[in-house]
């Protein structure tokens, strides 16, 4: 803080001057005033950059990509992972770019971009939902929920392979899961109980985190990161949800590959690696992430993570115009020299009833330990 202008400098004393008998009354000193250095000028601002400079502008300062060496992996493509219907979920229906979902008593009608063909059941039971969500059907379009009964709380009880969580009605179409990795959750799952080890797991873009849950309940040590605080905010409740306050979670909100450089830098390892990015992204303080731009990087950072003895990596991409062969060969270049195996495949969800179809949802690839 700036201190105030001290009035007493070259002034009077506070006590009465002397009175000189036959003298001059003698002067004052004269005030001395410092000059004042000037202030440089404000720099002028520049052009605000794009998302699209950011992103070239924090890879640009990358060191270079180092790939391991070794022989690959091998391959097993392509392994499509389905995940059925059961009393917590169901895909009841799909159609015309909706689908038609279960949640334990809940059923939920909101756009589905891959459903291009015609729905199975009658109006009258996608009419009958509990809520339906309208407005813009891009993957991240901004929209509204309506409820049928109009008496419906923005969050309410879900479960997950008898984990009890938090659903949510959000602007952004989602309700705080994607049942789809329930495939994958069941496998880390089993991975971690079957490693007759502790377990350390890094969870890399985890939302809300019902995965790390799941695996601290399987026993893991979990570090789950994520940009978003509001996420992070809603994990945490997830967590007092499912009754795991007491295992050894720590979250962090932050940007993806600022932590993973960070965790490189002091030499930490997980056994375990999930990653679940979107196609486009900004981290707290403006870090920009485009997939294809920087998957390459991140996954490069992820083998540095690696234990000495790693389990497992597994990548899941959406809505991105690619293949899940592509993501196998870029998965293959950061695990030379692990062996294990390398699948590849979609995550797709069955519906329920008669001639059921199946959804697919996402790419996905993962590294496996040699068992």
């Amino acid at each position: 803080m700036k201190k105030p202008h001290d009035r007493r400098a070259g002034g009077a004393t506070g006590r009465k001057a002397e009175r000189h008998e036959g003298k001059a009354r003698p002067q004052a000193a004269p005030q001395r005033v410092q000059a004042r250095t000037p202030r440089p000028p404000e720099p002028e601002a520049g052009p605000r950059l794009s998302a699209a400079e950011k992103g070239e502008e924090a890879r640009a300062a990358r060191p270079p990509l180092r790939y391991p060496e070794g022989p690959l992996p091998a391959l097993s493509m392509p392994v499509i992972l389905t995940v059925e219907p059961t009393e917590e979920y169901a895909l009841i229906d799909s159609g015309n770019g909706e689908k038609l979902e279960r949640y334990g008593s809940l059923t939920l009608r909101r756009p589905e971009n891959q459903a291009i063909w015609r729905p199975r059941l009658a109006s009258r039971a996608w009419d009958g939902a509990d809520a339906a969500f309208t407005g813009d059907t891009d993957e991240e379009g901004m929209g509204r929920w309506r409820f049928a009964a109009g008496d419906l709380t923005e969050t309410w009880p879900m479960t997950q392979d008898g984990l009890p969580y938090w659903g949510r009605f959000t602007s952004f179409r989602h309700v705080g899961v994607f049942p789809e990795q329930a495939a994958h959750w069941r496998f880390v799952t089993d991975v971690i109980g079957r490693a007759g080890r502790p377990v350390r797991l890094l969870n890399l873009f985890g939302y809300t985190g019902v995965a790390s849950l799941l695996a601290a309940r399987a026993g893991a040590e979990v570090t789950h990161v994520d940009a978003s605080r509001k996420a992070i905010g809603w994990a945490r409740e997830n967590q007092t949800q499912a009754g795991l306050d007491d295992r050894p979670i720590r979250w962090i909100c932050e940007d993806a590959v600022r932590y993973a450089e960070r965790e490189a830098r002091r030499g930490s390892t997980y056994d375990i690696i999930l990653l679940d990015p979107p196609k486009f992204g900004r981290g707290p303080k403006g870090e920009v992430w485009q997939l294809f731009e920087d998957l390459p990087y991140l996954l490069s950072l992820m083998r540095t993570l690696m234990s000495a003895n790693p389990l497992a990596l597994v990548l899941t991409a959406y809505s991105i115009r690619a293949s899940f062969y592509s993501l196998a060969a870029l998965m293959a270049d950061h695990c030379r020299g692990l062996g294990g195996r390398i699948e590849s495949g979609e995550l797709v969800i069955r519906e329920a009833g008669e001639e059921p179809r199946l959804l697919s949802t996402s790419l996905y690839s993962r590294w496996v330990a040699a068992e």
